[in-house]
């Protein structure tokens, strides 16, 4: 089936087919064209994922420009930001101006001393919306009641439920190719259901064919997921018969390309769906440059287009720059308790070289690249198309009921179902895969502290396992009686300091985590530290991980490249460095044959064969990409979502042999994976920091 003329004129209008750093549509008055796009990607990049304009997207805009410093916990810390929940009821301002729209606007636009300008990142538009929720009686964000989210589906609709783990196939079928009748490769082709708002992508072979697997009878939105180098393709309401005796066959989908070249034009529509390496390898920069952004600002707190999007002048890039390095990108005070202030110019940074010199490269550079008069008129280059192999998937993706939740960690039920975890919200929650419903449970608040959920494990009795890593607290939920147990763990630390996120349940169910120079086993119901094994070299690991037969304890330092490992029946402790010397070993774990595996923080795959003690380190093929964590199955491959590289990777270490996944939006924010191993092929889940649920069922 060819395009349609009008509808594709519509999107091209509606998104800009002018040059970025020129003057796209108004905000507004995109916002007011039909909604012919469903590029999530768009919405993150305009920061409309919860509403297109007015207080509701006020919420959005201040959650990710004002709530990192104007936040209750940093206020009460002693920050010079002030709340804004009173703003409109106090008389004047601190420069002894009155407090109306006129004023507030000013102040955002132009910053202060502590205080970036925005005048060149936001629009008045953007400014209005900000300037409404401000005044609204919902303002101010805290976590405790997260917005909904629109394309999330409620649970009182009846469903038809999905088909079973093992449904890769039967469903409908076709074929996309370019103008000349030539088949393409790597498309990937997406059906959005009316009913769930459940998306499936599947990608086309070598001779252009797609094919779905079973879905249930409705309505469908048929459109090409990322289609970048090619002219949008969105076909509304189309009707799957599940009754039909013969597979279902869809009229053939025609590609036009956007560009004669290779090279794409920078238009917003382009340029929404960039991944964070397609941004590195299209803004000058020079190698210096590159490696240091790369290792203080892709540690996985966020993807590089929340950077990008923005232009500010070289003094407010200095001043953000300065508030994530000097405080750890946390938006909470407390974490800047070591090198804070001019006397921590020399601590090691997170790139490895000094949080001074951090500053000193990242700030000219974000002027230079993003600042007010930096041009993007050059055309784009983009990463290629999967082929093969990486052709032969399923990608689910699954909305969920809350936005801005940061979403951290999954774990998988006896059920089938998905737990994942909030990083500042109080609402954890469990998806059917089924039928797409979310069923939340809200954990009880200590007072005074953030919400938020950080790991969650679940136990051979199907009991939740969780941490609370601002409130330092244990949390144990049994979905039977819908209880919770909370234990507080005492490290030393402040609270609404990052102290207690990522911990291992031990296959006997005890809780292990390294903090404070030592490794801590845990007592799952009373917190009591039952052992501690101290480490000479590391404070403390980001990763902690335990063998399948209880052996051993294993966990990597990000700052350093450091890891460890315990013997838990001798009580052996050994610490090594990797050979990479930025290598940040994070989150893992291990392989049948027993060797830990670690995602690094510096772009690489790393093993550990603790009987030979040597750590051996994989470099995936794509650029500029970082790992947050990496995963084993139980033939022994492993799994990892590549960050800013928008692909799930999968790698032998047999063969050496990478596949990687491309996905339906330019990220991967992947923080836990979780493996069914019960399917074949195996079954590979996460949450994207961005708010939705994946599924990548590989089909060999």
């Amino acid at each position: 089936m060819n395009l349609q003329n009008t509808q594709r004129n519509l999107l091209i209008l509606t998104l800009g087919a002018l040059l970025l750093g020129g003057s796209f549509l108004s905000r507004d008055a995109a916002a007011q064209a039909p909604d012919v796009n469903l590029q999530r990607s768009t919405e993150v990049y305009n920061l409309r994922t919860t509403a297109p304009n007015g207080s509701q997207r006020g919420e959005e805009l201040y959650y990710y420009k004002c709530w990192m410093c104007h936040n209750a916990y940093s206020v009460e810390a002693g920050t010079p930001a002030a709340l804004l929940k009173y703003l409109y009821e106090r008389p004047m301002l601190m420069s002894g101006e009155p407090v109306n729209d006129e004023t507030v606007a000013e102040k955002i636009r132009n910053g202060g001393p502590l205080m970036p300008a925005y005048r060149h990142t936001l629009s008045d538009g953007d400014i209005a919306d900000l300037l409404s929720y401000i005044k609204s009686g919902d303002c101010c964000f805290e976590g405790e009641e997260p917005p909904p989210n629109p394309r999330y589906r409620g649970t009182s609709q009846a469903r038809t439920p999905l088909e079973g783990r093992n449904n890769v196939g039967g469903g409908p079928t076709g074929k996309v190719q370019n103008a000349l009748g030539e088949p393409l490769e790597g498309i990937l082709v997406q059906l959005i259901a009316e009913a769930t708002a459940i998306r499936t992508t599947v990608y086309s072979d070598t001779a252009g064919r797609y094919e779905f697997p079973k879905l249930p009878g409705g309505r469908y939105t048929l459109r090409i997921a990322r289609p970048l180098e090619f002219q949008p393709f969105q076909k509304n309401a189309v009707r799957i018969d599940a009754n039909a005796r013969r597979q279902q066959e869809f009229d053939d989908i025609v590609l036009e390309r956007v560009s004669e070249t290779e090279l794409l034009p920078p238009t917003e529509a382009i340029v929404s769906q960039l991944t964070g390496a397609e941004w590195i390898i299209n803004l000058p920069s020079t190698g210096e440059e590159k490696a240091v952004f790369k290792g203080a600002c892709g540690f996985g707190c966020h993807s590089y287009q929340q950077i990008f999007r923005n232009r500010f002048d070289e003094q407010s890039w200095r001043l953000l720059v300065r508030r994530m390095i000097r405080y750890r990108g946390s938006p909470l005070i407390h974490s800047a308790d070591t090198g804070r202030g001019d006397d921590g110019n020399n601590r090691p940074g997170r790139s490895g070289f000094s949080v001074q010199r951090e500053e000193e490269v990242i700030a000219p550079w974000l002027a230079r690249v993003r600042g007010p008069d930096s041009k993007d008129d050059t055309p784009l280059q983009v990463l290629p198309r999967p082929h093969g192999a990486a052709t032969r998937a399923i990608i689910t993706e699954y909305e969920l009921p809350r936005m801005l939740l940061a979403p951290h960690d999954v774990a998988g039920d006896s059920a089938g179902n998905i737990w994942y975890t909030p990083h500042r919200s109080p609402y954890v929650g469990k998806l059917d895969p089924r039928t797409g419903i979310v069923t939340e449970y809200r954990v009880p608040k200590t007072p005074g502290v953030l919400p938020g959920t950080h790991s969650v494990w679940i136990d051979k009795d199907d009991v939740v396992w969780l941490s609370e890593n601002w409130a330092h607290t244990l949390t144990k939920f049994d979905p039977r009686s819908e209880e919770f147990t909370q234990v507080r763990l005492d490290f030393g630390a402040r609270l609404n300091t990052p102290a207690f996120g990522n911990f291992a349940l031990a296959p006997d169910g005890h809780v292990w985590v390294a903090r404070q120079n030592q490794i801590f086993k845990i007592h799952p119901e009373t917190g009591e530290f039952l052992e501690r094994y101290p480490l000479e070299h590391i404070g403390g690991t980001y990763g902690n991980m335990v063998s399948k037969d209880n052996r051993y304890w294993a966990g990597g330092l990000t700052r350093g490249s450091w890891l460890a490992f315990l013997d838990m029946e001798t009580g052996e402790v050994v610490e090594m460095k990797t050979p990479y010397r930025e290598s940040r070993p994070a989150k893992g774990y291990f392989d049948p044959a027993g060797n830990a595996w670690m995602g690094g923080r510096g772009g690489v795959l790393i093993k550990v064969d603790i009987a030979a003690r040597r750590t051996t380190e994989y470099v995936p093929p794509t650029p500029f990409v970082t790992f947050y964590e990496a995963l084993t199955d139980h033939n022994g491959e492993v799994w990892a979502g590549a960050m800013q590289g928008g692909r799930f990777v999968r790698f032998n270490p047999e063969t050496e042999n990478w596949t990687e996944y491309l996905l339906p939006e330019p990220f991967a924010h992947n923080r836990r994976t979780w493996i069914d191993n019960s399917t074949s092929p195996v079954t590979v889940w996460y949450v994207d920091h961005n708010g939705y649920m994946v599924r990548l069922q590989p089909l060999e």
